[in-house]
């Protein structure tokens, strides 16, 4: 007899506990009432009282820096956007239904933040939503996505190429205050920024140095709005440029220091300090291409390389000018030669202009006379002729004194050149690791 009970009892229970408990999505989405779309499009802010406040926590990592623009002030990254909410309406017993723990659900039939980048410059074609968001029991509800983002970003280039830029990432709502959402995260700014570093794929001349998390209230008329600040700091990997643009500039000053040595003459010296200034010439505009045109503060680098092409154009001007100084001596002394050959012809036309010709016959003498006559004329001119010669000669350089002021200025030139660019590159180091 007690054993057909104890099976009745068993049977009660099972057809009871059947009832109660539900082990199908299909019984959840039934009990969170999800089966009419229309009625949930229908659903604003999902809370049961309007005075409450949303809570919602936005965390972003980065999976790579694709690209900066210092023209353009952009800067292209590949984010992973983490996003929760709670909704008050959609909340289970799991142990009602099997242990269900998670639901997945179309986004578009849920409502959804809306939350916008405030610097951001992409398409919307960058952006991958998840399709779903996963709803918890305690109507906690999370969805992802992947943005390839270009946002913009004041530069400071004042320490380029040892420059660290410091950006921010701005979420925001568009459409609601305080009173209906508050912004936060879940991981601090250094769990963040160590995961980041971790599943980093690509960096570029680029490296994160950090992430910097900041909630911001912003007075908007007459209404507060939530800001969610991401302030990211990059680092630029300098090691490209000091080999394409420093270190070649350092070697150029030191080949044009190195010209002094040459020797005037062919004009080899000359040649070669147009060449390194050339040089130069190519490397600024190296230089152009890289740098923004609407840069407030000179760069450093600039300034390295605008004293570098300065520096070597007064070289080129010396050697002009003491190219032209041993030009000068030399054609002074070309002319000084020339005349004392002339001198030297005149007297030897003189003295055989004296010797007396023939009296054997009558007419010979008077010819002879005339000669005479005619010799005493040429000797005077020749006598003026040194005289004014004299005269000029007071005023003239001795021959060399051109060629030893050429050398007086090159060497004069040279010392306060290798002294200016001693204290140039003193300056240059000590300002560059100062900042």
């Amino acid at each position: 007899m007690a054993a057909p009970r104890t099976l009745a009892f068993l049977a009660l229970f099972g057809v009871s506990s059947s009832q109660s408990s539900e082990c199908s999505y299909s019984g959840l989405l039934n009990h969170l009432n999800l089966t009419n779309p229309e009625k949930i499009l229908l659903i604003r802010r999902p809370v049961k009282n309007w005075t409450s406040t949303t809570l919602v926590q936005l965390d972003m990592l980065l999976f790579g820096i694709l690209d900066v623009d210092e023209k353009s002030q952009t800067v292209t990254s590949h984010n992973w956007i983490e996003m929760q909410w709670t909704n008050e309406f959609l909340t289970w017993n799991s142990s009602d239904f099997c242990g269900i723990d998670t639901l997945s659900f179309p986004r578009s039939m849920i409502w959804i933040p809306d939350i916008n980048i405030q610097e951001d410059a992409s398409d919307s074609g960058s952006v991958q939503m998840d399709p779903v968001v996963i709803i918890q029991p305690s109507g906690l509800m999370s969805t992802t996505a992947r943005q390839r983002l270009t946002f913009t970003c004041q530069f400071r280039l004042s320490l380029f190429p040892f420059d660290k830029q410091h950006c921010n990432i701005t979420f925001s709502s568009m459409s609601s205050d305080m009173r209906s959402i508050i912004l936060g995260t879940v991981r601090n700014s250094t769990t963040l920024t160590r995961i980041s570093e971790h599943v980093m794929i690509t960096q570029g001349e680029w490296k994160l140095n950090s992430m910097e998390i900041v909630e911001e209230k912003v007075q908007h008329e007459h209404l507060l709005s939530s800001k969610l600040i991401y302030m990211v700091t990059l680092e630029r990997k300098p090691m490209l440029y000091v080999i394409n643009l420093i270190v070649p500039l350092f070697y150029l000053l030191v080949l044009d220091l190195a010209s002094f040595f040459i020797s005037e003459a062919g004009g080899e010296k000359l040649g070669f300090k147009v060449t390194v200034l050339l040089s130069i010439s190519v490397l600024l505009l190296i230089l152009k291409d890289i740098l923004p045109s609407t840069e407030d503060d000179l760069p450093m680098i600039a300034q390295y390389c605008v004293s570098v092409f300065t520096m070597v154009w007064l070289s080129v001007l010396e050697a002009m000018l003491t190219s032209f100084l041993l030009d000068l001596d030399e054609s002074h002394g070309k002319k000084a030669q020339g005349s004392a050959d002339t001198q030297e012809d005149i007297q030897l036309g003189a003295k055989s202009q004296k010797e007396p010709p023939g009296v054997e016959e009558k007419g010979q003498v008077e010819a002879g006379k005339r000669d005479r006559d005619l010799l005493k004329l040429i000797l005077e001119e020749v006598r003026a002729s040194r005289q004014l010669a004299g005269s000029q000669g007071k005023d003239q350089r001795r021959p060399g004194f051109y060629s030893k002021l050429a050398k007086t200025i090159d060497t004069l030139f040279f010392i306060c050149y290798f002294l200016t660019v001693q204290i140039f590159l003193f300056y240059m180091c000590i300002s560059w690791i100062r900042n």
